[in-house]
């Protein structure tokens, strides 16, 4: 058995944080992989991994030589997909990170219509609300829906973005709509927590600066769907991503308000480390997305 495979069946343990939650993602044994990782052991001559019937953890040594590892298998994966590339063959895996909030929502489907026109790579989605870090969890790829910061990754825009802020029709009929963000401060609202701005949200102020005003309400969901099903039944005014709240904006159970005072900037992007050659496998899926928004006039 080659060093190679034993590397990589390492990383999938230390990735799935678990030889069962491993041996079930990549469809081998726990005990195929158990003995993998105890032969990389014995030729290292180091313990990588501290077990116990409940417990699992990294050793100092394992921790580095994941880190050092992962990196290996990746530009190995690389200089593969660049042979492929040249010979017109796009295969293999690609690991990658999106908010649950895309692929909740229709846009999702352009994962669903990727993967259709390339059978022959695997995506690997990881949902997750929170910015991973690409480089030390080995990700190939995320989904970024924000105002991009600056950053030691490379970024595509696939579309604009742009958050809305709502209230259902009745609400406002019953207690007034806010002329100026500050009005919100006096107004029930519903808190999306897997926002970045919680109970503080950012507005523009009256003479163009930007401003943040405090709100609270009767309800704090970690979801924008969850946020969106308690404006449209009256609870309070929401902050909502564009996609997701103009389904509700079209069928009338939801009325944005203060639309010139929304933020500037947004935007749904690819994001990538910074490597000497990108993945053809990335390149397609990047491309893909790309020209996906662009059909649908949300470039």
């Amino acid at each position: 058995m080659d060093t190679l495979t034993r590397m990589r069946a390492y990383i999938d343990v230390v990735e799935a944080e678990g030889f069962s939650a491993a041996a079930r993602k990549i469809g081998r044994s726990k005990a195929l992989l158990s003995k993998y990782v105890r032969e990389l052991e014995d030729e290292l001559g180091a313990l990588l991994l501290n077990r116990t019937t409940r417990q699992f953890s990294l050793t100092a040594a394992g921790h580095t030589y994941y880190k050092r590892a992962s990196e290996i298998v990746r530009e190995i994966d690389t200089l593969a997909d660049s042979v492929r590339e040249s010979a017109g063959d796009v295969k293999g895996r690609i690991k990658m990170s999106a908010p649950r909030t895309f692929a909740d929502a229709p846009i999702g489907q352009s994962l669903i219509d990727f993967a259709r026109a390339y059978p022959d790579i695997v995506l690997d989605i990881a949902l997750d609300d929170r910015f991973v870090d690409l480089v030390e969890e080995g990700f190939d790829l995320a989904i970024r829906i924000s105002r991009l910061e600056n950053s030691s990754l490379i970024a595509r825009r696939l579309a604009p973005f742009s958050i809305r802020v709502c209230g259902a029709p009745d609400l406002i009929a019953r207690l007034g709509r806010p002329e100026r963000p500050q009005d919100l401060a006096r107004l029930p609202c519903v808190i999306d927590t897997n926002g970045r701005w919680l109970t503080n949200w950012p507005f523009l102020g009256d003479h163009g600066d930007q401003i943040s005003v405090a709100v609270s309400g009767p309800m704090e969901v970690n979801s924008p769907l969850a946020a969106r099903a308690a404006a449209i039944a009256g609870l309070g005014f929401a902050t909502l991503p564009d996609f997701i709240a103009e389904p509700a904006i079209a069928e009338g159970s939801l009325t944005p308000v203060l639309q010139d005072r929304m933020l500037p900037g947004g935007g749904i992007f690819a994001v990538y480390p910074h490597r000497r050659y990108l993945p053809a496998k990335v390149r397609a899926l990047v491309d893909f997305l790309a020209q996906w928004f662009k059909d649908r006039g949300k470039d």
